[in-house]
């Protein structure tokens, strides 16, 4: 039987079933710097790429440190916020699961936009919920009502704070903050850090214990990162004929505008496929619907814009196909994050258009590499690199000048063996700057292990 490496947290057993259940057996990177800072009382910053277990990195800490017994005068003991509605329900889902296996089950409650709120009033009229999830809008909303009454709670967790920030929350998280006491341990999980959240942070964490995780690459390694030209054909057939090659068990097209997702929708409806379409645009109840659907696999194909992009979580996603390079870059690593995950292998193919050179420059200067394909004799082939000719251009202009007057002078000569001399000492001018770009890899990887290490002693 494999070893659950979660005991290692010294968790309650119950949570220890609760994970096995749902083959949890080793603990992600960002689980396993946070879950004992968090269990210690530490506010904490965690910081890692998506699918990679961050919301049992707070959920099962949280679990631990609520106390059940507080039943005769039930209270709120902790407040998770998350930018959407989809998030906010994946999380609860994650959080019942864990309270299955409670000998005292929590009394939890889930509130977001598009809800009955007068339900959600006379049910905390009644009662207060030890633990809350929702979204920053109806969460702030049953407070001012003076319904929910969060100034007992010692725990507050805000997920996605990147994509908190993008979609303009972050005032209703810091009013939600505000209603907190002063020792409030605040854990706050994000894809990424933006510039604009430091503010934030440093209001509310006074010393918290930073854990970034690096990835070796930015694409899960699980993922083939496929990029195509749509150069002189229709993406819409293209679209269609890469969703119906195969066989996949869910397929998502993530398209940058609920005109464009309702288009494509239509058209591959046309074609005889049965298509979930996911959207902001849609009534708050449907989308409910159509992502309860999705998740009971009544779908095999879904087309939707980025609002869905981190609220799609579910085992089995084996393609994502990019319609077009989003808007905003980081959701990239979001769209493609749906799928490869807990161990599982997923495509990810990106259409681009020529005029999109410059955008997929960018995300390949962030680390992302792709394998250029293309349809040849009616089959997918791996096909030349799209920068080839750039870099063969660009290594003969990065000649010393001293070597390129070698060159001439050479010519001039025009003595046996002179190609021969000119290969070997372009050859060797080579060697020398891979020696240099050596030496600069090894010093940055010093500094970078001198900077963790101070990291670490700052955190004794």
């Amino acid at each position: 039987m494999t070893e659950n490496k979660f005991k290692n947290f010294k968790l309650p057993s119950y949570l220890i079933k609760a994970v096995q259940a749902i083959n949890f057996y080793q603990p992600t990177a960002i689980q396993e710097r946070v879950i004992p800072d968090i269990l210690k009382g530490q506010s904490v910053v965690g910081q890692s790429a998506t699918g990679s277990g961050k919301t049992h990195a707070f959920l099962l800490p949280l679990f631990a440190r609520i106390d059940p017994e507080v039943q005769a005068v039930q209270a709120v003991q902790a407040v998770i916020t998350t930018p959407s509605r989809e998030l906010a329900y994946q999380i609860y889902a994650a959080a019942k699961q864990l309270n299955k296996f409670a000998p005292q089950p929590l009394t939890i409650h889930n509130y977001v936009g598009g809800t009955d709120k007068q339900h959600q009033l006379d049910q905390l009229a009644r009662k207060q919920p030890q633990l809350v999830i929702g979204t920053p809008g109806r969460v702030l909303d049953l407070i001012k009502s003076q319904a929910l009454d969060i100034h007992t709670a010692t725990m507050f967790v805000v997920d996605e704070a990147d994509m908190t920030l993008d979609m303009g929350f972050l005032e209703q998280v810091d009013q939600i903050a505000s209603n907190f006491p002063e020792d409030l341990q605040m854990m706050v999980f994000s894809a990424t850090i933006p510039k604009k959240l430091r503010p934030f942070l440093k209001k509310y964490m006074a010393n918290p214990q930073v854990e970034e995780i690096p990835t070796q690459a930015v694409i899960n390694p699980d993922v083939q990162n496929w990029l195509m030209s749509t150069k002189g054909q229709d993406k819409n057939q293209l679209i269609y004929r890469l969703l119906t090659m195969g066989e996949p068990y869910l397929a998502l097209v993530f398209a940058n505008t609920k005109e464009r997702v309702e288009e494509l929708t239509r058209y591959l409806e046309g074609q005889g496929l049965k298509v979930a379409m996911i959207h902001g645009g849609l009534e708050a109840r449907r989308r409910k619907r159509t992502m309860r659907q999705v998740r009971n696999l009544d779908y095999q194909y879904v087309v939707a814009t980025d609002l869905a992009a981190r609220g799609i979580d579910i085992d089995g996603v084996s393609l994502v196909i990019n319609d077009d390079i989003p808007t905003d870059l980081e959701y990239f690593v979001h769209r493609v994050g749906r799928t490869g995950r807990n161990g599982m292998n997923g495509t990810a193919i990106t259409l681009y258009a020529p005029a999109e050179d410059d955008l997929i420059d960018k995300l390949e200067e962030r680390g992302i590499k792709f394998i250029p394909k293309e349809f040849r004799g009616g089959r997918l082939v791996t096909t030349h690199d799209r920068n080839r000719r750039k870099k063969y251009r660009r290594k003969q202009a990065e000649l010393d000048p001293s070597m390129k007057g070698f060159v001439k002078k050479t010519k001039k000569r025009v003595k046996p063996g002179y190609k021969k001399r000119i290969k070997q000492a372009i050859k060797k001018d080579e060697q020398q700057k891979r020696k240099l770009e050596l030496r600069h890899k090894i010093r940055k990887a010093k500094r970078q292990r001198q900077r963790q290490h101070r990291r670490e002693r700052n955190a004794r």
